[in-house]
Order: structure tokens, then C-alpha cells, then sequence
């Protein structure tokens, strides 16, 4: 029986490593903490950076997890039973919310909605099923970088989009908001993406507490928001039993 492959156990020791630290790390101190030469670290952390587990700064030339790795951390869930586990509670919340309701899970620096249930009105809407939305300019998105389900650096580097007077274009600005979404445990945009739109999200969570997805209300602001332009309490009450509800089928304990 063939033995462990020595240069898969350090490449692991080396993803535990920069997974356990709150910062990045240089070569020298990836090398020292596991007892490596720095030559058979650098070859590891470069292999690791060609298949994005792994990245580099380039200011400063230290080491941080890629954004592949947080892609196989939700990959054990499938989309389907996300959504599966999901449409009954989605359905319910959109007959007693009065709005829309979407699922969204991550997928490539967006969002994904992989359910969308119509405000249960007469009115002239637009199936979302399919549709990619900005993580930084929706509530569904939101809940998603607060809650570490994407990665917040890429979107940021890469430039965060306006689509109206009122989306999060600064990087201080949107860290800020994260920190609200992480401490009240819902997120919110008003305005952000469309005018006259606004939408609250609530985290969904699997086993051990990993959150896989986001489900969210949207739709017209004096709809969704009060008179102070925050959500109303009553509807992120509702969002928030939703959310627990799919995630006690999807096996999070803390639920």
C-alpha cells in the first residue's frame, strides 16, 4: 500500500497555514512555520498560485488563500438541492411578504439566482432564474461577501461598478457596509442597483455554519423600506425565519 505523497501533505500544511492566519504571509515566515527550505516553499506556494489556491500580492509579495479554494469550500452543496431545500420557504415568504423573492448562491465574482418567486400581484414581472448580479450593488450579494461565501479583494481591484448615484463604488464605503450586514446578521440595498428599487437578504447556511447562499425580498422602495429609508422591521423578520428555516433542512446546527 503506497504511502502518503510528501509534497501533497506540505501543500496542505501550507493552505492550513494561511487559512489560520488573520493576515497575509511572506515566504520566509510560510517557510519557517513549517520547518521548510525556502526553495521547496516557494515551489509549492507558486504551484498552489498557478491553480488559484493560492495568491500574491504583488505590493508586497506575500501570500493570502485564491478564490478557487472558496469555490470548492461550497461545492460539497449542490445548487439543485440548495434550491430544492428551498422553494417551499421561498414560496411561503413571498405569499406572506407581499414581494419577490430570489435565491442567490456565488458563482465567478457574481451572483447567481437559482429561484425566483413573483410578487403575488397582477403585476407585469420578469423571471430571474439565470440572471448574474453584482455582488457589491445587491442585498443578496452583499450577505454574500459579509459572510466570506466571496472573496471581497478581487471585486474591489477589479473595480466596483455604478449603476446609480447611490451604489457602493468606494472600497471604505462597501467594507463599511459589510461590517453593518455581519453585526445586524441581514443586508439591504436601496437604490444601489435600479432606482426605485430596493432589497433585503438574509445568510443560508449549511453544515457547520458555512453560508452557501442568500435569500432575499426586493422590490419598489415604499414597498420594501420605511419612511427613514430602512427596511421595514416586519419583512426582515419574516426574511430572517425563512433563512433559519432553510438552513436547519440544510443541516446548519446553530439554527
Amino acid at each position: 500500500m503506497a504511502g502518503p505523497v510528501q509534497s501533497i501533505e506540505r501543500a496542505a500544511a501550507i493552505l492550513r497555514l494561511l487559512a489560520g492566519g488573520p493576515r497575509r504571509l511572506g515566504l520566509g515566515e510560510v517557510a519557517s512555520s513549517l520547518g521548510l527550505a525556502k526553495g521547496t516553499a516557494h515551489g509549492i506556494l507558486r504551484t498552489l498560485q498557478h491553480v488559484d489556491f493560492v495568491e500574491q500580492d504583488e505590493a508586497t509579495g506575500k501570500y493570502q488563500l485564491g478564490a478557487a479554494l472558496l469555490h470548492l469550500g461550497t461545492s460539497y452543496l449542490d445548487v439543485n438541492e440548495l434550491r430544492s431545500r428551498s422553494i417551499n420557504w421561498a414560496d411561503a415568504l413571498a405569499a406572506r411578504s407581499g414581494e419577490a423573492v430570489r435565491l442567490g448562491t456565488p458563482l465567478e465574482g457574481k451572483v447567481l439566482v437559482v429561484h425566483h418567486v413573483f410578487r403575488p400581484d397582477d403585476t407585469l414581472q420578469t423571471l430571474d432564474v439565470g440572471t448574474l448580479l453584482p455582488l457589491h450593488a445587491c442585498s443578496l450579494g452583499k450577505v454574500l461577501l459579509a459572510f466570506g461565501a466571496e472573496p471581497v479583494e478581487p471585486l474591489v481591484d477589479a473595480g466596483l461598478e455604478e449603476y446609480t448615484r447611490h451604489t457602493l463604488v468606494r472600497s471604505e464605503d462597501l467594507s463599511r457596509a459589510l461590517v453593518e450586514v455581519r453585526e445586524l446578521g441581514w443586508g439591504a440595498e436601496v437604490q444601489e442597483m435600479a432606482m426605485g428599487e430596493a432589497g433585503v437578504a438574509a445568510p443560508i447556511r449549511g453544515h457547520g455554519g458555512l453560508v452557501v447562499g442568500a435569500i432575499g425580498v426586493s422590490g419598489p422602495v415604499e414597498r420594501i423600506c420605511d419612511t427613514k429609508g430602512r427596511p421595514q422591521p416586519a419583512l426582515i423578520t419574516l426574511l430572517r425565519e425563512a433563512a433559519r428555516a432553510i438552513s436547519r433542512d440544510l443541516g446548519a446546527a446553530r439554527w
